[in-house]
């Protein structure tokens, strides 16, 4: 071969790896107006949905419905768990993209669908849980868009029974992020990720990464919002400690973090609306939907290696 060929067909190698390799995830404006949608219809559809019951198996399938329009396949994995009221039956929702190669590492996003109990009879959980539900399927949709798993699995997951019924403890909360965990040491699957999203639909958004969560991924998702000039909608506080559905994993010494405003209420800095009746629609907005999207799909392209042929 000409020497001349060789040097073209080198360009041309790189170019595919540089320009043809894996898309940067945009989440965009109209992901940010689906997300929204999705959430508010979540709230009109599916209130309450209190795990353990039937309601949430119907959101359940709301979810798994509404995650097929993105061309995806979703998965119900219903199990049964020990609770301070007995057994219950419990459903996750689960969509898996695959990478090429079936024995390669775990990138896991995880958002909880259920309502708290005991807040009052119709309590929408606007914010906690339904803006994370609508995030979660429109970052599936822009992660497809973007060509899907490439070097790693990824693995949305929609957990049931987040919420405790009485007091956090081995038998109360986190059944479906317990249940994933186990299901995972069962498979023996590595993991590159757990990425748990909570309560980033309010108006005044004021994103937190807890103590307990990984170095390596905060640094990754404090680096993807200074990338976006997002920078100031996001924080580190490594005074505090978030018991969330990341927790499982994080325990058990496996990379994971935690996306949560924890600042939901009347005034800046408190919290009165979390767990009340006034976690309803109108405190959460399709901005705040936007941003925490960029910022989380932005700390997607990094810890999935979608920089790594970039200059």
């Amino acid at each position: 071969m000409p020497f001349s060929s060789r040097i073209f067909l080198l360009a041309v190698s790189f170019l595919s790896i540089c320009v043809f390799g894996a898309e940067r995830v945009a989440f965009t404006k109209d992901d940010a107006a689906y997300a929204y949608k999705i959430a508010k219809d979540f709230v009109a559809d599916c209130t309450p949905r209190n795990a353990g019951t039937l309601r949430a198996r119907l959101a359940a399938s709301w979810i798994a419905d509404r995650v097929s329009r993105c061309g995806v396949d979703a998965d119900i994995d219903s199990f049964v768990d020990e609770t301070p009221d007995g057994k219950k039956k419990f459903h996750n929702v689960c969509v898996h993209l695959k990478a090429e190669n079936p024995e390669s590492p775990w990138i896991v996003f995880m958002s909880h669908f259920d309502t708290a109990p005991n807040v009052k009879p119709y309590f929408e959980g606007a914010n906690d849980s339904a803006s994370t539900t609508g995030l979660l399927i429109a970052l599936t949709a822009a992660i497809k868009r973007a060509g899907g798993a490439k070097d790693y699995n990824i693995l949305f997951v929609w957990t049931d029974g987040e919420e405790c019924r009485k007091d956090y403890s081995p038998i109360d909360g986190f059944h479906g992020s317990r249940h994933l965990l186990d299901v995972f040491l069962k498979k023996k699957r590595t993991i590159r990720a757990v990425t748990c999203l909570d309560m980033l639909g309010d108006k005044d958004l004021n994103i937190m990464i807890p103590a307990n969560s990984s170095p390596v991924l905060k640094r990754a998702a404090l680096l993807a919002a200074k990338r976006i000039d997002l920078g100031k909608y996001i924080k580190y506080n490594k005074e505090a400690d978030v018991m969330d559905d990341h927790s499982a994993f994080y325990n058990k010494g496996f990379q994971a973090i935690d996306f949560i405003d924890f600042e939901f209420g009347s005034q800046k800095g408190l919290n009165d609306y979390w767990h009340t009746p006034n976690d309803t629609i109108d405190k959460i907005s399709q901005e705040s939907l936007f941003i925490s999207g960029r910022i989380v799909s932005e700390y997607f392209n990094i810890i999935d290696g979608r920089y790594k042929n970039k200059k």
